[in-house]
């Protein structure tokens, strides 16, 4: 079944036993005095949100996703209630978790509802977004928490037990021995610290491969690439690679010098991993819930503001998916729904 379905299923469904429209000014009674005019009053005006959507960056596809996912939630949610949900996607370019902060602030001072935020790093955005919380914002992360910042959820997968899940599919392939290095990204991100977290424990379960070696680096394609060839050619024993993130897989030619050496699996079934992964250059990727990332964070939001009604936990987690030579191809149809589509807002 396409993930993409499945995610809006549940989503429906959560969104499905509602309370009246009259909890809204419960649960926010300043909603009328903000700018996007939020519960209507007695005046019979339609109630209005606005969700801000604050991702990583704009280059990776992995947020492309998110927001097509963010904004169907919202378009299905003004039909399901007779409401109108904008949404706010506010993302910088390239990762940089000062124009994040920047961003929350303008979001918080321009009077949104609600707050969906990927976060680079936690430390520098715990503040800002406690302020969100402390005026009266409902915020949600995705993907990377800040969970001292007073967020009423996280959603995403279990980031340990993905990269635990990233370590078993390589030790499958590996048989149980060999040198394992892991691509980690950026050392500051809590997701990511999890993950590699969970790789390393997962390691113990097997005497054949030695504690594997990390190695960080900025999140983009060009760097992550230049890191595996360094590493790997300062490294010739290395027979294989763990990586918590897709970065190195985002452009062409990635693996050369690696991929003969090394076996890897990686998180990220996007487009180009998927044709990394049927040249076999990669044996596994791992999955996570992109689309849902924007989708189910958007809804429990306007659940939250609207309806009085909180989200089931603190952490929802997601399940990821597990993708091979032999499932490949069920993957590559969503990808081109969601990358071609024309974002609904600037």
């Amino acid at each position: 079944m396409n993930p993409a379905t499945v995610l809006r299923g549940l989503t429906l469904a959560l969104a499905a036993s509602t309370l009246s429209l009259g909890a809204c000014s419960d649960s926010k009674p300043d909603a009328s005095a903000s700018s996007s005019g939020s519960g209507g009053g007695d005046s019979g005006e339609k109630a209005s949100y606005v969700i801000g959507v604050v991702a990583k960056s704009q280059i990776n596809p992995v947020f492309k996703a998110a927001r097509v996912g963010a904004e169907d939630a919202g378009a299905d949610l003004s039909e399901k209630y007779g409401i109108d949900v904008q949404i706010r996607w506010q993302t910088p370019n390239t990762e940089d978790a000062q124009q994040q902060a920047q961003y929350v602030e303008q979001l918080v001072n321009s009077g949104v509802d609600g707050i969906a935020i990927s976060c680079i790093d936690a430390n520098l955005l715990t503040d800002v977004l406690k302020d969100a919380v402390e005026r009266g914002i409902a915020v949600m992360t995705f993907d990377s928490d800040a969970p001292a910042s007073g967020r009423m959820a996280y959603y995403g997968v279990d980031d340990k037990a993905a990269g635990a899940e990233v370590m078993r599919q390589l030790a499958i392939v590996l048989d149980g021995e060999g040198q394992v290095a892991v691509l980690a990204g950026n050392q500051a991100a809590t997701n990511l610290q999890s993950r590699v977290a969970g790789v390393l424990e997962e390691a113990k379960n097997y005497e054949g491969i030695p504690e594997p070696r990390v190695y960080y680096h900025k999140e983009t394609a060009a760097e992550a690439a230049a890191q595996m060839l360094q590493v790997q050619t300062a490294n010739p024993s290395i027979t294989g690679w763990a990586l918590v993130g897709g970065w190195p897989l985002y452009t062409d030619n990635a693996l050369d010098g690696i991929h003969e050496h090394a076996k890897v699996v990686s998180l990220d079934p996007l487009p180009l991993p998927l044709e990394y992964l049927k040249k076999g250059q990669v044996q596994v990727l791992v999955g996570q819930p992109y689309y849902g990332w924007g989708y189910e964070s958007v809804t429990y939001i306007v659940e939250k503001i609207h309806n009085a009604k909180n989200p089931p936990s603190e952490f929802i987690y997601a399940d990821f998916d597990v993708v091979t030579p032999d499932n490949v191809e069920q993957f590559e149809g969503q990808w081109n729904d969601w990358l071609t589509r024309t974002p609904a807002v600037p």
